[in-house]
This record gives structure tokens, C-alpha cells and sequence, in this order.
């Protein structure tokens, strides 16, 4: 695969067109737009900046790292073993029936496309009953053998611009806010997923408790447009 091609099936992976209903999480930020904890642009930079980097950037990157190269290697134990630690990990309800309902939808995509190349891991998400997000993702990133640093990064991306949205939304924010945001968002991304493909899994953490308050809210707010 050439370098052209693994760049056009990276953006297809990173699109907002993946049809797996990102669109529809906030994953509590919502919640904190609600409160008053976000409020402005400010506010909304400092809470999405901060989770990449002490959450996603340092669990979520690393793990989408040690799952690529397992896929690679056609170990399907240690598929398994990772899809079941990442499940374990989600803190709240919300936030691991979002990642088994992406995962599930992910899936069904690796069927929906009819290449006869992805059978083996249809097959082995098939084989592991719920699946997490990541898993799905990192299979279909392996398979079009993506450079990790450039999977990490468009990974990242994703998760940086689903958050920017749903700040658009929430708070409400205008576009032009939005693009600060992404601009500054994206100017950490490097950094971030460098640190995270030298990461151990020794190393790795998730340990932000105001996402996991703010999901964990957010199930029981009255009034609400995300479903996390």
C-alpha cells in the first residue's frame, strides 16, 4: 500500500462520516457545559485539552499503539486481553455502552465494506462478544497498515474535534470558536502521541475523576441532546 493510499484510509478512518455515531457522545462534557464548569471558549479549551492529555493521551493513544501491533501479529489473546481491559476501565454506564455500541457499529462496517482482506478480523471481533471502540478501530488501522505516530495522531484528531462539537453545541460556542479550538487542540496532538507510543502499559492511566463525575451525571440530567 502506498503512501497516497494509507493516507486516504486514514481520513476515512478519522472522518466524521465513520458511521459508527461519534456525533452523538459528549462524554459528560455536556454535563459540565450544563453546570457552569465549562462556559466559554476558555473554559470548554482547558477541560478538552486537559483530558487528551492526562486521559485519552495517556491510556486511550497508548492502548490503540499496543492494540495495532497485536493485530499486526495476529495474536488474538492479547486482542482480547486489551478489548477486555479497555472495557473494564470505562467509569461509568454511559461511557462503556458507548464504546461497545461504536464498536458494534464498527463491525458491522468491517462486513458492510466486502473486502474479502478483512475477513480474519471480523472474525476475531466476532470472537470477543463486546468490543470495544478502539479495538475496532486499531484492527481496520493495522490491516491498511497506517504508521502508528499517524494513527495515533488521526485518532486523537477524532476524539479532539467529536469534543469540539459537542462544546459548539453545548455551550454554544460560534464556528470561529470552534476552529480556535481545534487549531490549539491540534497544535498538542504531536507531543501527545509521540509520548504515547514510548509509553509502557505500566505507565498508562485514566485516572481523571472529574470526567468520570461529569459522565456519571450526565446519565441522570433532566434535559440533554448527547447520549454521554
Amino acid at each position: 500500500m502506498n503512501a497516497s493510499l494509507q493516507l486516504a484510509r486514514l481520513l476515512q478512518l478519522a472522518s466524521p462520516a465513520l458511521p459508527v455515531g461519534a456525533y452523538t457522545y459528549s462524554q459528560g462534557l455536556e454535563w459540565a457545559a450544563e453546570t457552569g464548569v465549562i462556559r466559554d471558549e476558555a473554559t470548554a479549551g482547558r477541560w478538552i485539552a486537559d483530558l487528551m492529555r492526562y486521559g485519552i493521551g495517556r491510556y486511550e493513544a497508548p492502548l490503540v499503539s499496543a492494540l495495532m501491533k497485536v493485530w499486526t501479529a495476529a495474536d488474538t489473546a492479547e486482542i482480547g486481553r486489551l478489548n477486555g481491559e479497555f472495557l473494564a476501565s470505562r467509569e461509568s454506564a454511559e461511557l462503556r455502552a458507548e464504546t461497545a455500541q461504536m464498536g458494534f457499529s464498527l463491525h458491522r462496517l468491517v462486513r458492510d465494506l466486502r473486502d474479502p482482506g478483512l475477513s480474519p478480523i471480523e472474525s476475531t471481533l466476532a470472537s470477543l462478544g463486546e468490543i470495544a471502540f478502539p479495538t475496532g478501530w486499531s484492527g481496520l488501522a493495522a490491516h491498511w497498515k497506517i504508521p502508528p505516530p499517524d494513527a495515533l495522531t488521526a485518532y486523537l484528531w477524532s476524539w479532539a474535534e467529536n469534543q469540539v462539537m459537542a462544546a459548539l453545541k453545548s455551550v454554544p460556542l460560534g464556528q470561529a470558536s470552534g476552529q480556535r479550538l481545534l487549531a490549539e487542540l491540534g497544535g498538542l496532538i504531536p507531543s501527545i502521541a509521540v509520548d504515547a507510543l514510548k509509553l509502557p502499559e505500566t505507565g498508562w492511566s485514566n485516572f481523571t475523576p472529574a470526567y468520570a463525575i461529569a459522565s456519571a451525571r450526565h446519565e441522570t440530567q433532566y434535559s440533554r441532546l448527547f447520549r454521554s
